[in-house]
C-alpha cells in the first residue's frame, strides 16, 4: 500500500517519557512527520489498576488514529506495552511497534549477572517481565523495583523544575538494598521517562552501574518497518497532542520544542 508522504509516526505515552524513545527515532528518520500524544488526563499509569490501562489505551489510539492517520504507531510507554500491546494491535490496521524492558541487552552486558529492571509499580509486576525474565536471563539474578515519584522527576525536569536528588537515590536503593544487589552491575530502565533521568540516577548511584533501555532498538525497529516509504523533502514541524492542556502542559513547551514539537493541541 502506498504511504502518503505527509502520514504521520505516532508516538504515544501517558506523559513525557515517550520523548525518550521519539529523540533516538527522529535522528534515525529526520524527514519523518511526528506526532506525539501524551495522556495527560491520564497521568500517570504506573499507579494505575491493569483494567484501567488495557480499557483506556486502545480507545485513546484508536481516536488519536483516526484523527492522524499515521503511516505506524509507537506505544512508547512500557506500562501500557505491557498491558495492552496485543489489544491495540488487534484493533488497528496500522504497524504498531510496542516499548518491553531491555532485559535481553542487560543480560547480555551484566557480568556480576545480578541486574536490576527499574520500571513503574504496574511494569514490574507484570508477566510479560516474568517471561522475558525465564527467557533471557535464566542464568541471573533479577531484582525489581517500582518508582512512581522516579516518573515525576523526569516530568519535573523537563518543565525545568528544582529537582530533589533523594528521589533518585531512593530508586536506586530500592534495588540496591535487596538481598545481592550490592553485586548488582547493570541497570533496566523498564519506564520511558527514566532514560530523561539517566544523569540524576548516575550522580546517585553508590555502586558502578551500566544504565540500558530500549530507545536505539525501537528506532532501528521504526526504520525498518518504515523503509522504502515516501517522506518529505524537509522536516516538518512536530505536533504534541495532550488529552488535557493545561499550565503544567504549557510549562513543557520549550523541552517539547527541542524534540521538534513546536505545535500543541488537545484532543
Amino acid at each position: 500500500m502506498k504511504v502518503a508522504s505527509s502520514a504521520p509516526l505516532l508516538f504515544f505515552d501517558s506523559g513525557v517519557g515517550g520523548l525518550s524513545i521519539l529523540g533516538p527515532s527522529r535522528a534515525a528518520l529526520p524527514n519523518a512527520p511526528v506526532v506525539y500524544a501524551a495522556d495527560s488526563a491520564g497521568f500517570p499509569y504506573g499507579t494505575k489498576s491493569e483494567a484501567e490501562i488495557a480499557a483506556r489505551v486502545p480507545a485513546l489510539l484508536g481516536r488519536l488514529v483516526e484523527r492522524f492517520r499515521p503511516r505506524l504507531a509507537v506505544i512508547a510507554c512500557n506500562t501500557a506495552s505491557t498491558i495492552a500491546l496485543s489489544a491495540v494491535r488487534a484493533a488497528l490496521d496500522i504497524p504498531v511497534v510496542g516499548t518491553v524492558p531491555a532485559i535481553k541487552p542487560a543480560a547480555l552486558l551484566s557480568k556480576s549477572r545480578v541486574f536490576g529492571v527499574l520500571g513503574t509499580d504496574a511494569t514490574v509486576r507484570q508477566p510479560y517481565v516474568d517471561r522475558l525474565t525465564a527467557e533471557f536471563g535464566a542464568d541471573c539474578t533479577v531484582l525489581r523495583h517500582g518508582s512512581a515519584a522516579l516518573v515525576q522527576l523526569a516530568e519535573s525536569k523537563l518543565r525545568g523544575e528544582a529537582l530533589d536528588p533523594k528521589i533518585a537515590r531512593d530508586a536506586l536503593a530500592g534495588l540496591i538494598d535487596q538481598s545481592g544487589g550490592d553485586r548488582m552491575d547493570t541497570v533496566v530502565l523498564a519506564c520511558t521517562h527514566f532514560p530523561l533521568v539517566e544523569a540524576e540516577l548516575m550522580a546517585a548511584a553508590s555502586q558502578p552501574l551500566k544504565f540500558v533501555h530500549g530507545g536505539d532498538g525501537i528506532a532501528r525497529r521504526i526504520a525498518y518497518l518504515t523503509q522504502g516509504q515516501n517522506w518529505p523533502a524537509s522536516s516538518p514541524p512536530g505536533k504534541a497532542v495532550f488529552t488535557r492542556l493545561d499550565n503544567s502542559v504549557a510549562s513543557l513547551a520549550p523541552a517539547l520544542a527541542e524534540f521538534g514539537l513546536t505545535q500543541m493541541e488537545a484532543l
